[in-house]
């Protein structure tokens, strides 16, 4: 890293001022109603509602994906609370695709699309909803249409509709790789007895909520231009895909400035890699476990290789098909990234095995890039303030508290 950016990240950290209050208002208000996974989860909402206020200084917006194996997991009380934070809300669940194109292709009141139980719209019934699958699809990039007939009988003709919008998903079970490589995705989990929040009632609760979406939107609208040049710093390790998602954010965090440009990095880092180690082939999980395995190592012996895959509790390895990997199909998973078995010679022995300068190369392509390179992902800690409203005034204050024990943050992922 070079001086001239710590002298940015300096220089943004000492500029925190109304960007800081919106956004810590955002994310309070966030807190003292929904029980997210993670610290980065909290930061992540926040910062998402600040730029759906915005999305046109952008290049492309991500989606916010709240995603739970089973039902009661808080999904759609997060889309509640963002209901309140983000411009023109539209609760799409019984939304009829023409009614979201046209909503979407007004820029003046353009909507922030909140579509719960997603998964039925990718489930058993997904070819009755292509056209919305066509928006969800389309819709990430600035420069994003939809192309679909109008018109009866043969009297048709094709029409562009402009796809560009904020949307955030909530749903059961995963989400098409084309939708999830383009979300900002959050876990959720069923609330413990110990984690407490308030009960959200609306005719008390709203107020409050639009109060702190005004703020958000008296704040991030007038930096649209500056977020417009911005080419936020990645954390080390995030390219490509998570690189494209997680921009827009992170630009917003150095705007505001204080703990956020920091704290929205640790977020990047903790939870593209949670998404990354969630979902991967066999053959990517594999690429993963022998990268820790070697940890270092020039060479290793096949035998070596599988008795530490047997070991590792959460994987695979050990139960593949009701049967131990062995050195057959240890070969013909790596087969796959042309890597091949050879002769290697250890400690005065020499058997089959495999060495690490062959196997560098599938780790550099396929390897989540927050695995093979760059920080393990952290926890960001509690806020050290956090602007809060009071309920019956709605004035600021900043006494980090809201009334509400705050979950405690999720430990970091072990290493297998």
């Amino acid at each position: 890293m070079t001086d001239a950016t710590h002298s940015d990240r300096g220089e943004r950290q000492a500029a925190g001022g109304e960007g800081v209050a919106a956004l810590n208002a955002a994310r309070d208000f966030i807190t003292r109603f929904c029980v997210l996974p993670s610290q980065a989860a909290y930061d992540a909402m926040a910062l998402w509602a600040a730029h759906a206020h915005v999305i046109d200084a952008f290049d492309s917006t991500p989606r916010m994906a709240f995603l739970s194996p089973e039902p009661g997991s808080g999904k759609t009380r997060a889309l509640e609370i963002l209901t309140l934070l983000v411009p023109f809300p539209m609760h799409a669940v019984n939304a009829s695709a023409p009614a979201l194109y046209r909503s979407v292709g007004n820029r003046e009141r353009r909507p922030t699309v909140l579509f719960d139980e997603i998964d039925t719209v990718f489930g058993p019934k997904a070819k009755d909803n292509e056209d919305l699958r066509g928006l969800l699809n389309a819709g990430h990039r600035r420069a994003g249409v939809a192309y679909r007939c109008v018109g009866e009988g043969t009297n048709q003709g094709v029409q562009e509709f402009p796809a560009y919008a904020a949307v955030a998903l909530a749903g059961l079970g995963n989400l098409p790789d084309t939708i999830l490589t383009r979300s900002v995705i959050v876990r959720m989990r069923r609330r413990a007895p110990h984690e407490r929040i308030e009960p959200y009632r609306a005719r008390i609760h709203e107020p409050e909520g639009w109060k702190v979406r005004a703020m958000l939107a008296d704040w991030v609208t007038t930096q649209a231009e500056r977020l417009g040049d911005a080419w936020p710093e990645m954390p080390p390790g995030i390219t490509d895909r998570p690189a494209d998602v997680w921009e827009p954010l992170l630009a917003i965090a150095d705007a505001a400035g204080g703990e956020w440009p920091d704290r929205a990095r640790d977020a990047c880092v903790y939870l593209v890699k949670q998404g990354a180690e969630r979902g991967v082939s066999l053959g990517i999980r594999l690429l993963m476990d022998l990268h820790r395995i070697f940890d270092g190592a020039r060479a290793l012996f096949t035998e070596t290789i599988l008795d530490r895959l047997h070991g590792i509790e959460d994987a695979p390895w050990a139960e593949l098909k009701g049967v131990p990997l062995d050195s057959r199909g240890l070969s013909r998973l790596l087969s796959q990234y042309d890597v091949a078995p050879v002769k290697v010679k250890i400690e005065g022995r020499s058997l089959m095995g495999y060495r690490a300068d062959h196997l560098a190369d599938a780790w550099a392509r396929y390897l989540p890039a927050t695995s093979a390179e760059g920080p393990e992902p952290t926890e960001p800690p509690e806020p050290t303030q956090l602007t809060t409203l009071d309920p019956g005034s709605g004035e600021r204050s900043g006494s980090g508290t809201s009334g509400t024990e705050r979950p405690p943050p999720v430990p970091k992922v072990p290493e297998p």
